[in-house]
């Protein structure tokens, strides 16, 4: 009898058998019980995400209205940074350094760039200090930590939508025509929606474990805007450089998506081949399964240490 009741306890001493006493890990299955914080399969992780929808929803609107509350005109600046960014980038690329050339309205062919990217950006920049800027909540509450990126991508999506009534007025104002063609920028957004949610967990992981990566990622960005067509039409600019440098330019995700809006909004642009539309689908699916696969890996990680 002794030795029986001996061989259903712990001792005290330890987690292990030594001494006739049973694993913790078997005590913790015969009970049911599972590591706190454990990674949950994927199916049952995407499950909670979508029980979660609200909350994500609810988050991203309050991280909205707070985002320029302290700011004397809100949220205008969310319109007023890519028109200053597109103003200065006229005046440096447009009237000093001639890059309008190829580019009928130079206008609204840099104006949609600048929009379209700094949707990107500005979901990466989020993204990169989704993670490491939200802790306190991490570690009060269990919640699938893919709410955070997608939510601040929904707050940059959100923000996108205002600058879009800003941008398709300009596109007006300098004479572009209002056609069906303009009904293309709605997949194109998607596209990019869902580009932008699977690399901002990509950068939202190695930014919670690289935490040097906030100060790293506008020097990234930067570059990444110089390389994308934004001021200059890469057709035009690398009619003279090797097939294999003009396909990497034309492949580059940003450079797809906004030679997608700018197919749908500027009539007097060069209409893209389909093969950029099936680019699109692809970068959307690919960067937006696979970064929430790379970011669902690391799910226990998040919040310790």
């Amino acid at each position: 009898m002794a030795n029986s009741a001996q061989a259903d306890t712990v001792p005290a001493g330890g987690p292990s058998a030594d001494g006739g006493g049973i694993p913790l890990a078997e005590l913790a299955a015969r009970h049911n019980l599972s590591v706190s914080g454990a990674r949950p399969k994927l199916p049952a992780y995407i499950r909670q995400l979508w029980q979660r929808r609200h909350f994500i929803v609810a988050f991203a609107n309050a991280k909205t209205r707070a985002s320029y509350a302290t700011a004397r005109l809100g949220q205008v600046w969310q319109i007023l940074t890519p028109l200053m960014n597109a103003a200065i980038y006229y005046l440096v690329f447009g009237l000093m350094l001639k890059s309008d050339k190829g580019v009928d309205n130079y206008v609204a062919f840099l104006v949609t760039g600048m929009f379209i990217f700094t949707f990107t950006q500005s979901a990466v920049l989020a993204g990169t200090r989704s993670i490491s800027d939200q802790l306190p909540l991490i570690r009060a509450l269990h919640f699938p930590r893919a709410c955070l990126p997608i939510s601040f991508t929904i707050v940059q999506l959100q923000q996108l939508m205002i600058s879009m009534v800003v941008l398709c007025a300009i596109v007006l104002g300098t004479g572009e025509p209002l056609t069906a063609n303009w009904l293309l920028l709605l997949p194109a957004l998607l596209l990019q929606f869902m580009f932008n949610v699977g690399l901002s967990m990509i950068v939202a992981r190695i930014g919670a474990e690289i935490t040097d990566m906030k100060q790293l990622m506008p020097f990234l960005l930067r570059t990444w805007l110089y390389v994308s067509g934004v001021f200059y039409s890469i057709a035009h600019f690398a009619k003279d450089a090797p097939d294999w440098v003009r396909w990497i330019l034309e492949a580059n995700p940003a450079a797809v998506y906004i030679e997608l809006a700018r197919d749908a909004l500027v009539e007097s642009h060069a209409h893209v081949p389909m093969h950029t539309w099936a680019l699109a689908v692809g970068w959307a699916f690919v960067v937006g399964v696979g970064g929430f696969l790379f970011f669902w890996q690391a799910e226990e990680k998040y919040g310790r240490g």
